[in-house]
């Protein structure tokens, strides 16, 4: 449970220190003393949005800090052990800091943590019900998930989503494939044309650029086998030839290296010219003597060229992109082909996946509907309590045209909280005190069973008042047999019946305003309760209604007795 709320520089608050006890806990005080910014800072807390613009003014940054009794609850610790943090003796410190500038951080016990895992522990932690949810109640599809979480069957419902979305991938996959095939099929005979007109072709990868190399040698072979023989007869060919002039130089060589050992090398270096141009003489007549002067051949190549340009121009611009385009003709022609196979193939792939989407709906709405009855009856048996003795919910299952990913059904509230009224849905039907009400009821059915310790009901009794008032007291009281409960009111019937009685009051320290809270016992409470009902507190007879009311508090059947918070450890000083 909740033992101490702390709050630092949140709006008009300066520093709060709020403490908490088993059982109901109500929150009072005037209209704008600060009760909803202690409930703005619970949740910023649980992890809602933290802005700047929360920081109290002439501060650098706002605080909130909760400390929780989490003694015993085992698949908690488990929780926090799972994602490395641990309670201290039994306690679990919560932190979240938000500066002025907008940037905000979170701690558990210590540890620095994202807002995230703040928010996941603190929906294990507590539960919040407001006036929004009474306006919401009249959404087919919150109403929808109150069935669903009063029938445990959030599971099934995540397996008919992941079912429901497993078919939409069958049928997109079976849509797209159709269109493929269509898309094929209207151009099949082109596409056979340009199997037959690149495959007849019988093209290979860089051709292009070895025929337009071949074409120019074979287009100057004349010219080629003249240069070549030109050259190899300038080295070999007579005495004025290179290697004949070398063969002068090659003797001077020699009678030099007779007088000079030392020219060895030069006479070396000349003979290896001298081999070099031999080899190459020899090279270029082999060169000259392989050039074929063929004008068929080259007729030929030139007749092959063009046909790869015209190929080129239909189809390319490179000769790469002509090969890929015969593949992809030949993939285009494939699928038409063996489309068939392959469409039978995703039609039972999608059969297969609307057999299990059914087999989950059917799953889900076996749940509903035993869940159904069961939570009309749980709702309606506390209606009498809260004033409407005739008052009668029933949870209704409207079958849908095709299965959804929330299931094969709608799901509607439908009421009758008057004798003789028509049975009609919530939203046409409920003032909203009535729909305060039936959120209490349907609150108090499903806190049964919350795991989650402490329950937030923060001014859903708007709209009520007499002896509705205090029957909505008594009920919240009963909620608090099994769960802290903490009420924000204006109601002096539901102050009455509190285990806890906390006020909160805005004042000013110098010039500036700012709020605080304070737990009222004896007379200041008898105080505080006159002063709900709306007469003078300092009157006797509205002193003696207050008393009388606390006093028929006292004789409810108290199954939770308050006691005190626990006193905190060093981590548990205030901000």
């Amino acid at each position: 449970m909740l033992v101490e709320l702390r709050i630092r520089n949140v709006a008009v608050i300066d520093t709060v220190s709020l403490p908490l006890a088993a059982g109901l806990n109500v929150l009072t005080g005037e209209t704008g003393a600060g009760k909803s910014l202690i409930v703005g800072a619970l949740g910023m807390l649980l992890g809602d949005r933290a802005a700047g613009d929360r920081v109290r003014a002439g501060t650098e940054r706002a605080s909130v800090e909760g400390v929780f009794d989490v003694a015993g609850r085992e698949t908690l610790h488990a929780w926090l052990d799972a994602h490395g943090l641990e309670a201290d003796e039994g306690l679990l410190v919560l932190k979240r800091e938000v500066q002025a500038a907008g940037r905000s951080r979170a701690w558990i016990n210590g540890a620095p943590v994202s807002a995230g895992l703040l928010a996941d522990v603190g929906a294990q932690l507590v539960s919040v019900h407001g006036q929004h949810e009474s306006r919401q109640l009249v959404d087919t599809s919150h109403q929808r998930d109150l069935l669903d979480a009063f029938a445990d069957a959030m599971a099934l419902r995540t397996r008919v989503r992941d079912a429901h979305a497993a078919l939409a991938g069958c049928v997109a996959d079976e849509r797209e494939m159709l269109q493929r095939s269509a898309d094929a099929r209207r151009r099949a005979d082109w596409l056979r044309h340009v199997v037959q007109e690149v495959d007849d072709a019988r093209l290979t990868p860089g051709e292009d650029e070895s025929l337009d190399a071949e074409i120019r040698r074979l287009s100057h072979a004349e010219e080629l086998r003249a240069l070549a023989t030109q050259a190899a007869q300038a080295i070999a060919g007579d005495e004025r030839a290179a290697l004949a002039r070398l063969a002068h130089a090659r003797r001077a060589l020699a009678a030099l290296v007779r007088i000079d050992e030392a020219a060895t090398v030069h006479e070396t270096t000349l003979e290896s010219a001298r081999l070099t141009l031999d080899e190459l003489a020899r090279e270029l007549e082999h060169y000259a003597d392989a050039i074929d002067i063929d004008p068929s051949a080259l007729r030929k190549l030139e007749s092959r060229r063009e046909l790869l340009l015209g190929l080129m121009r239909r189809h390319g611009p490179t000769l790469a992109e002509v090969i890929a385009t015969g593949h992809a003709a030949h993939a285009e022609l494939a699928l038409v082909d063996g489309s068939e196979a392959e469409l039978a193939a995703l039609r039972a792939a999608r059969d297969a996946a609307e057999a299990a989407l059914r087999d989950a709906a059917s799953a889900l709405t076996s749940a509903r509907r035993a869940a159904a009855s069961r939570l009309g009856d749980a709702v309606s048996a506390l209606l009498p309590e809260l004033g409407m003795a005739h008052g009668r919910v029933e949870v209704r299952l409207m079958p849908l045209d095709a299965i959804g990913a929330d299931g094969a059904e709608s799901v509607l509230f439908e009421a009758m909280l008057n004798a003789g009224a028509e049975r009609r849905p919530l939203g046409k039907l409920a003032s909203g005190g009535e729909l305060s009400r039936v959120m209490l009821a349907l609150s108090t059915v499903l806190a049964r069973l919350q795991a989650v310790p402490t329950l937030v009901f923060d001014e859903i009794d708007a709209g009520i008042g007499g002896a509705v008032a205090w029957q909505v007291g008594a009920l919240m009281r009963r909620v608090a047999a099994h769960h802290q409960v903490l009420a924000i009111s204006h109601l002096a019937q539901i102050a009455a019946v509190a285990h806890r009685h906390i006020v909160v009051a805005k004042g000013a320290v110098g010039a500036v305003t700012t709020a605080d809270t304070q737990v009222v016992v004896d007379e200041a409470r008898v105080v505080e309760v006159a002063r709900m009902l709306g007469g003078d507190a300092d009157r006797d007879v509205s002193r003696a209604h207050a008393r009388e009311l606390l006093e028929r508090g006292v004789q409810l059947d108290d199954a939770v007795a308050p006691t005190p918070p626990k006193r905190t450890q060093r981590r548990g000083k205030p901000v």
